[in-house]
């Protein structure tokens, strides 16, 4: 198995938000978990196009920003944000899922270029974020943002809530959620998910996860002294 390679943007190689749908329908297979990665198309344009301080160039820098996936059940969507900003070549998409392809139906952090963290059991991301974020601020490193992407189920898991109770006490204001909401969640929060990271000090917005504005609005939300998280509502994964 090889690493996949990153491909330049030049005049030849741009893509935008309309491309997507082109750029997943190269990756067939089974167990494609597809409501899981469109559920999570327009949240993640939006951040790698207007707000995510990153590129093919600077992936390796200490100062850039940091996003990890942690809903990477449905990582379809990454993979073609990811080609359509030059971190894949586009070409390696229809290997996705393959016994030999580096984009596995989870992403690995070893074999996908621009990947913070390799996914597996829902509940880790979070946790994982909260630790990149406290770590970047021990070593004096204020600048570079950490984004995580979870999904609304993975509150049905106790990690996350200790993870988002920790970071609100320790005022991690380089941290930002995206809870994408997509109504998959076993157990659900009374008064919505905002309400549950309000409850430990975050700043927290609703709104809709197809709005490219709002969703721009609420990542550029200030939020100083606390953490901020946004929840992306969607349309229900059965609808």
């Amino acid at each position: 198995m090889t690493t996949a390679e990153t491909t330049p943007q030049t005049s030849e190689h741009l893509y935008g938000f309309g491309d997507l749908p082109g750029l997943m329908a190269r990756m067939t297979g089974d167990e494609k978990h597809g409501p899981a990665a469109t559920s999570t198309l327009d949240a993640l344009w939006v951040l790698y196009d207007r707000v995510l301080r990153v590129s093919p160039a600077t992936a390796t820098r200490i100062d850039r920003d940091r996003f990890l996936l942690s809903k990477g059940h449905g990582p379809m969507a990454y993979y073609a944000v990811l080609a359509a900003k030059g971190f894949l070549d586009p070409e390696i998409l229809a290997s996705f899922g393959a016994y030999d392809s580096p984009l596995g139906h989870h992403p690995d952090r070893l074999l996908v270029p621009g990947a913070e963290i390799s996914s597996g059991s829902l509940g880790h991301g979070l946790p994982l974020a909260v630790g990149t974020a406290l770590g970047l601020r021990a070593q004096g490193l204020s600048d570079p943002a950490v984004w995580v992407l979870i999904g609304d189920a993975e509150f049905d898991e106790g990690s996350n809530h200790e993870a988002l109770a920790f970071a609100g006490s320790a005022g991690l204001e380089r941290l930002h959620v995206i809870a994408v909401d997509n109504s998959s969640a076993t157990h659900g929060w009374r008064g919505g998910i905002a309400s549950r990271f309000e409850a430990e000090g975050w700043s927290a917005v609703t709104v809709d996860g197809r709005d490219h504005q709002a969703l721009y609005e609420a990542y550029t939300r200030p939020h100083p002294g606390r953490p901020h998280a946004v929840v992306a509502r969607v349309e229900p994964k059965n609808s």
